[in-house]
């Protein structure tokens, strides 16, 4: 896994895994369920894309699944997000990269 952070939407947003399937999105949604405690809402399923919204240390994000750009997470005001939102983003990427990381070593080990 390699993270790569871009602002298309106007935010930071963080590509987990651009091009993840959904598999791989519904594990990064248990890993942050199970590791980070986190409760998702505003559950959007649609057809070929997903987006779970969540509360992050107090701050509004979106675990997103797109069959074309992938996996990732971004601030759930997009463009009027502010920089700690932004910042939070970067941070529970960089966790999620690291706990992801090390789950493939396993797995390969």
């Amino acid at each position: 896994m390699s993270l790569t952070l871009r602002t298309t939407f106007g935010c930071t947003e963080a590509v987990i895994a651009d091009s993840g399937g959904l598999k791989q999105f519904y594990h990064v949604a248990d890993v942050l369920s199970n590791d980070f405690k986190v409760k998702f809402s505003n559950k959007e399923d649609d057809f070929d894309t997903i987006d779970w919204e969540f509360r992050f240390k107090g701050h509004n994000l979106t675990l997103h699944y797109n069959i074309y750009n992938g996996i990732s997470i971004f601030p759930t005001k997009t463009r009027d997000a502010l920089n700690k939102d932004n910042k939070a983003v970067v941070e529970l990427a960089g966790i999620l990269e690291t706990r992801l990381f090390n789950e493939d070593q396993r797995n390969i080990a």
